[in-house]
């Protein structure tokens, strides 16, 4: 008798059920798409200037773009000069963020120093500007 029932336990299949591991799988996955730090682009191009050293961005960083015309850009946004101080209060209130200045290369220094004295004013500690990289 023993031996019968052995037999039926063996018979039986053993089924894994794999829905709570995919269940797992899919809430780390949109906790590490939501716990993601994103790059705002500025929404423009610009023509940078090279420069022999360069550094890579940091995650959290605010980019205001001057273009040619000496129009200043945040998040695809024409925002002026005047637009500057409360962009960066803004950013600076979220979190620890450096501003990158992104200038055209034919933009002209007048308007470069004045966005850099709206960041200034706004709090802005790290304030840095982006080139590219020369070879």
């Amino acid at each position: 008798m023993i031996k019968e029932k052995l037999r039926d336990e063996s018979n039986e299949q053993v089924e894994i059920n794999l829905s709570p591991m995919i269940d797992c799988i899919f809430i780390l996955l949109i906790f590490f798409i939501l716990t993601t730090v994103f790059v705002e682009e500025t929404g423009i191009e610009v023509n940078k200037p090279n420069a022999a050293n360069s550094v890579m961005l940091e995650k959290n960083s605010v980019l205001i773009a001057i273009n040619a015309q000496d129009k200043v850009y945040y998040g695809g946004h024409e925002i002026g000069i005047s637009g500057v101080r409360p962009v960066v209060e803004q950013a600076l209130s979220n979190t620890e963020s450096s501003i990158i200045i992104q200038a055209d290369r034919l933009s002209t220094h007048q308007t470069f120093s004045e966005v850099y004295g709206e960041a200034k004013a706004a709090g802005a500690e790290r304030i840095q500007f982006s080139t590219n990289k020369s070879d």
